[in-house]
């Protein structure tokens, strides 16, 4: 094979449909033979502390240790573990998104964690570091994504496809040389990724810098100031005004709403958006659902119009807001969702530009805070201090912001894609050693530049 990484001198067909040729003296053999799933709880004094992990705390080779708990408290519904344990979520979406690493540094060397992590204990066979990898394979992921059971965001991985899960493996001291080569060459890439991700969190920095200045301080730099009056405002345009949102838009949101029966959403009919809809840069048309007519014509104040700004008002994603720019096709909204629609003096790009802005967003963290959930009342947001340029000067201001957020989207968008590459390159790279289709045992390092190549280069490489 050419490339850098060359093949093993000779291989054998191993038999078994997804894993076709393999190394002519690695052996086949199930999970179950070479790793305990689900070890049995020792005997250990409980009065002891232990790690506690949660399941978002399971990350890609990583775990976050900052939960301590007393045994005694965990030691009943909770799975246990213990450092060099291989921890594995069995539920999606945290499978598919391959949330698995090794656990180490446990308080007192033991853990307790949420019931749907795997854990899966190396036997003597086999490098715990080796089966790291193994189970992050392509064709063992897809062959448990297809077996998974349940319904919805609740379908989990059985335990049975984790044993009998055929692999073909290289002697032990193979396994960790397989192992050390992916430790580093997954090292580089994990921090070439680390370096776009640092990037793009600049640029989306810059990007609500400029959205943020050009709403609360103007366009033109020499322009006379004075004191807003509003905290954490400061100074704004001698000649804007400071007005209330509700004297210049209506604020409207679903009241007295009686949920949906089944057979109210539809295949086809009018848009019902709800919070999931309302994203960060745009309005998401596609995956929504219909209901019918007559719900529809129950809240004629809601049925939106294009220019309308939307605010969503319950919940972890409160304050989220769009405008609706161009309507697909008629629509409204669920009860989590505020209409903002200007009344005439104010410009409603400018609006929803005001409304992304950091000093708004503030204000919508300030409201919300000791709520056990997060919600904005729509008396709130009819309070919410609005800066008024003249009409001609929003319209301005909006261009402006227009023309200049293109600049950031498209950087950040090759910095996404540039990850997505790495961690391609970093799954082609994992199932090739872990599977034979390279000999790594001889590899000699490279910078980590080198690691900068396009998919379909890695893919020749592989």
């Amino acid at each position: 094979m050419p490339g850098k990484y060359p093949p093993y001198p000779e291989y054998k067909d191993s038999g078994v449909e997804w894993l076709g040729e393999i190394p002519a003296h690695w052996v086949l053999t199930r999970t179950k033979y070479i790793s305990e799933l689900t070890p049995k709880k020792p005997k250990i004094s409980r009065d002891k502390e232990c790690s506690f992990i949660p399941m978002e705390k399971l990350k890609t080779d990583s775990i976050v240790l900052d939960e301590v708990r007393t045994i005694d408290d965990v030691y009943d519904g909770y799975t246990y573990f213990a450092d060099s344990d291989v921890l594995m979520a069995k539920v999606t979406p945290c499978f598919e998104n391959k949330n698995i690493a090794i656990a180490q540094d446990l308080v007192n060397g033991v853990g307790f964690g949420s019931s749907e992590i795997y854990v899966i204990r190396a036997n003597q066979r086999v490098s715990n570091r080796f089966l790291f990898y193994r189970l992050q394979e392509d064709s063992f992921m897809e062959i448990a994504i297809a077996a998974m059971t349940g319904a919805g965001g609740l379908k989990r991985v059985p335990s049975d496809v984790l044993n009998n899960y055929i692999a073909a493996v290289p002697q032990h001291d193979e396994q960790m040389e397989i192992a050390n080569f992916l430790d580093r060459e997954t090292a580089k890439i994990d921090t070439l990724i680390e370096k776009q991700q640092q990037l793009i969190k600049l640029l989306k920095e810059k990007r609500q810098a400029v959205i943020s200045h050009a709403v609360t301080k103007g366009l033109n730099p020499d322009a006379p100031m004075r004191n807003s009056g509003i905290e954490w405002l400061g100074e704004v345009p001698a000649h804007w005004e400071i007005s209330s949102l509700g004297f210049e838009c209506s604020v409207k949101a679903r009241l007295g709403w009686k949920g949906l029966k089944a057979e109210e959403y539809v295949d086809e009919g009018y848009i019902f958006l709800a919070t999931p809809n309302i994203k960060g840069e745009k309005i998401d048309f596609e995956n929504v659902n219909y209901i019918t007519k007559a719900r529809y014509d129950e809240s004629p104040e809601i049925m939106l119009n294009e220019g309308d700004v939307l605010v969503t008002k319950d919940g972890s994603t409160t304050g989220t807001t769009n405008i609706v720019r161009e309507l697909p096709s008629p629509a409204t909204v669920n009860s989590s969702i505020a209409v903002l629609r200007s009344v005439g003096r104010i410009d409603s790009s400018y609006l929803y530009y005001f409304f992304v802005s950091t000093y708004v967003q503030n204000v919508i963290k300030r409201i919300q805070g000791g709520m056990g959930v997060p919600h904005l009342f729509q008396a709130d947001l009819r309070k919410f201090n609005v800066l008024m340029p003249p009409f001609k000067e929003q319209k301005e201001i909006a261009a402006e912001i227009d023309m200049r957020l293109p600049k950031f989207d498209d950087l950040i968008a090759k910095a996404e894609y540039s990850i997505l590459l790495m961690k391609e390159r970093r799954t082609a790279l994992i199932s090739a050693a872990v599977t034979g289709k390279i000999d790594v045992r001889h590899h000699v390092s490279h910078p980590t530049g080198d690691l900068q190549s396009s998919k379909s280069a890695i893919h020749a490489d592989l």
